[in-house]
């Protein structure tokens, strides 16, 4: 289930000037430094860790990390499972076709259908 415009219009207002959101997914992250909850966002520039209100996941607050945008967010390790820098975001299996098309986008723009609906 996509995130709603709710959530996208709280990432774009923490994020600022960054670029248009293409994809923004939902990840929790487990280690020794902790667990949390974060919103992974991919603009046309960045690919931005979002950290999240404890209760309210949909709520972010600060940015946690930034990566260049020609980071690869795969491969899908089993899990789901995505690493980013030194940490690793499980995420539910319906964004496994996020973190796909998000790569893809970038490392092989030939294999993406067009846009249906590129006036949204």
């Amino acid at each position: 289930m996509p995130v709603g415009a709710a959530v996208r219009d709280r990432c774009r207002t923490l994020l600022g000037h960054q670029g248009e959101i293409r994809y923004v997914f939902p990840a929790l992250s487990s280690g020794p430094s902790g667990t949390g909850h974060f919103l992974i966002v991919v603009t046309d520039a960045s690919i931005a860790v979002l950290a999240t209100r404890t209760l309210r996941t949909d709520r972010p607050v600060a940015v946690f990390a930034e990566f260049p945008r020609d980071t690869r967010l795969g491969p899908i390790l089993p899990g789901p499972v995505v690493e980013l820098g030194s940490m690793t975001f499980e995420f539910d299996d319906e964004y496994a076709a996020v973190v796909s098309a998000a790569d893809a986008e970038i490392f092989a723009p030939d294999t993406l259908p067009p846009d249906p609906l590129p006036h949204l």
